[in-house]
């Protein structure tokens, strides 16, 4: 049995599962939007489906809420307040909470932004991928380079002064410079966090079944240390493989992810993961992915559950900590897992006779050799039995 000394930290993730159209790129559960979309009932599905979850979660308070998608930015501001006040009344929420939405800058102007920033949303993430015309066009964005910095300088009108800039490398016939052209263009923008990686080629795409001319690695990996180099050099850490900040402007929410924390996902395809800290049981969820489905209250009851094995709550923890570039406190394992230390001491000693962790008996950290080759690192601990 699994012994938890408290409740693990949780957070909230909403999906809204439309786009306008869908990128060749995409292997998230998106589904492009018709004339209107169904706000009224989705919004109750949403909450019908947050009452049914409730005593999974226990009344713990929230660490953050994120809308993902799909575009959650084609919502109305009035459905996203609904969204938001709804969740307010069934669970505790504090007033310096993160609130994040995803937005696509060709789907939104400033009274739409302000209306999102009126309803509760504090934090957006733009899905920018690059400030080039003819890259956003292979990558089949609804949007160029003008419309993207209009809408940053439309999101600090309305108020918002913490943004994330999402931004791709490695992309179709991309040089070098272009690459660095990109990460200085957005610096000029003034966000407050980047997520800077690299384009994969992801299954049942439509760039997987009709691959575009992508760099070599060697030239993806230059492109990555050049990012780096120039995000360090304006101040920003990197703290997880793809994610940097400015000081103190981390991404609570995917922090919450990559310490193994808890979270509740509602919406169609969202997943859960949550911890009995009592039953020492770790369960994941999933709902179903079609928006129709979703819609049918029938369907959507009808959970995939699971339970964690030992040897999947190992690794899936160490595969999420180790993505963070300052690793964890050696503790967090046990808090977070319900695990003894010495569960995995064997490993942690292979990995730092590798050199591919640091020699830290206080924390688990990988090396600068750890982080080059992090999926070798990672699964060494696939073999925990």
């Amino acid at each position: 049995m699994l012994i938890f000394s408290r409740p693990l930290p949780l957070s909230l993730y909403i999906h809204i599962p439309w786009c306008v159209r869908k990128c060749p790129y995409c292997d998230f559960n998106s589904h492009q939007a018709q004339s209107s979309l169904p706000e009224d009932l989705y919004v109750a599905a949403l909450l019908q489906e947050l009452d049914s979850r409730l005593p999974l979660i226990q009344n713990r308070p929230l660490k953050s809420i994120f809308f993902g998608g799909g575009t959650p930015s084609l919502f109305s501001a009035q459905a996203i307040g609904g969204i938001l006040e709804g969740v307010a009344k069934r669970i505790a929420v504090s007033g310096n909470l993160e609130v994040t939405l995803e937005a696509n800058p060709g789907t939104i102007d400033q009274p739409r932004f302000r209306g999102f920033r009126a309803a509760g949303i504090n934090r957006l993430s733009l899905g920018i991928q690059s400030l080039q015309d003819e890259k956003l066009r292979i990558l089949g964005r609804i949007h160029d380079r003008a419309s993207a910095i209009q809408a940053v300088a439309r999101a600090k009108e309305a108020g918002f002064r913490h943004f994330n800039l999402d931004i791709m490398y490695g992309l179709p016939d991309q040089s070098l410079e272009d690459a660095r052209q990109d990460i200085q263009t957005a610096l000029d923008l003034a966000p407050t966090h980047f997520s800077w990686y690299q384009l994969t080629l992801e299954p049942n795409t439509a760039f997987y079944r009709q691959p575009p001319p992508l760099p070599s690695d060697d030239a993806a990996w230059e492109m990555q240390l050049a990012g780096q180099q120039i995000l360090s050099e304006a101040g920003f850490r990197q703290y997880e493989v793809s994610a940097y900040s400015l000081p103190r402007q981390e991404c609570a929410h995917n922090r919450n992810y990559w310490e193994f924390g808890d979270y509740l996902g509602i919406g169609a395809g969202a997943h859960s993961k949550i911890t009995d800290h009592e039953s020492g049981i770790i369960r994941r969820f999933s709902q179903v992915r079609h928006p129709k489905d979703y819609l049918d209250a029938r369907k959507r009851l009808n959970l995939n559950t699971s339970e964690l094995r030992e040897p999947d709550i190992i690794f899936e923890f160490m595969l999420n900590a180790l993505r963070l570039t300052q690793g964890v406190p050696a503790d967090l394992f046990t808090r977070h897992t319900g695990l003894p230390l010495q569960r995995i001491e064997p490993l942690l000693t292979a990995a730092r006779q590798r050199e591919l962790l640091i020699e830290d008996t206080e924390n688990l950290c990988p090396t600068e050799l750890g982080k080059k080759f992090l999926n070798n690192l990672t699964e060494m601990f696939l073999t925990a039995s």
